[in-house]
């Protein structure tokens, strides 16, 4: 079994942890890397005492359909808060809607009869490799539900944030503090010499990068990785070709407009020379009259 210190260096990755069947597997299989990024991504000191159980296991594999990937990792942390974790690698252009959704159907977690009062608090966090809002660029984000005129939080128990892979170096003091931009050089890691020397940083990341390494040495694994890629490279196409079509829909559109303001452009000037006509043949008339 390879470990980080004897995995080949100067070679890709055959798969990135952005790769979001690998970054299940890994977290599912590594229960202490999973710990390592729960403390990370909740800001958790290292003196305390952290158990995370995972809520949606699936069986590492096995052939699973597109429409089963509803959610990456599912976990409790502590039995007292819900913690969603979603790798988003294409640009969705309804990730806001589908996060929303993804906490919601979580903080439906009472058991019959319990009073609301009980109801665990849900932070979901989605690793997006692209500018979710570009005008706003920002490492860690976090959005609660809040008073549009005083800011007042209406609720602690509704979280969603955002980790934008491609804005590391945003990343602020407390987020480097408690290792989160090194979480996500991992994931963003494209060689086994550059995974490797994050690796050295703790023994999270040492237990993640080990995952990886014995992980996609699996046949099964990597074909599931590999059917990751391919959908997504589809959906990339798609979506491309989707921007195009409406693309080509609007310059049609702008066309017809500008077609549109060429001929009232024409027949406005036409009505002003017809009104210059007639108001030089008024002023004849009434010179004659004088």
């Amino acid at each position: 079994m390879k470990t980080p210190d004897t995995m080949k260096t100067l070679t890709p990755l055959p798969y990135r942890l952005t790769n979001d069947y690998l970054f299940r597997a890994v977290f599912q299989s590594r229960p202490k890397a999973l710990e390592g990024l729960c403390r990370s991504i909740l800001h958790l000191p290292p003196k305390d005492t952290v158990t995370v159980t995972l809520r949606n296991p699936v069986e590492l594999g096995k052939r699973m359909e597109n429409k089963e990937f509803i959610l990456d990792l599912a976990v409790t942390v502590n039995d007292s808060v819900y913690l969603n974790l979603e790798m988003q690698m294409y640009h969705d252009n309804y990730w806001i809607e589908r996060s929303i959704s993804y906490t919601c159907r979580s903080f439906d977690n009472l058991n019959h009869g319990a009073e609301y009062g009980m109801v665990l608090p849900v932070i979901h966090v989605g690793f997006l490799d692209y500018d979710l809002f570009p005008d706003y660029p920002e490492f860690f984000s976090t959005y609660k539900i809040s008073n549009i005129k005083n800011h007042n939080i209406y609720s602690d128990k509704f979280r969603i944030s955002v980790v934008n892979l491609n804005q590391i170096s945003l990343a602020t003091e407390e987020d480097k503090s408690f290792g989160t931009d090194l979480w996500a050089k991992v994931f963003k890691a494209e060689s086994w010499e550059e995974i490797n020397m994050l690796a050295k940083q703790n023994e999270y990341l040492q237990e993640a990068v080990s995952g990886v390494a014995v992980l996609t040495e699996d046949e099964q694994i990597r074909q599931q990785c590999q059917a990751r890629e391919d959908f997504e490279y589809w959906e990339r196409i798609r979506e491309n070709g989707h921007k195009r079509e409406l693309a080509e829909k609007d310059r049609k559109y702008q066309l017809k407009l500008d077609e549109k303001e060429q001929e009232l452009a024409e027949k406005d000037a036409k009505y002003q020379q017809q009104l210059s006509e007639l108001n030089a043949r008024i002023a004849e008339l009434e010179s004659k009259i004088k």
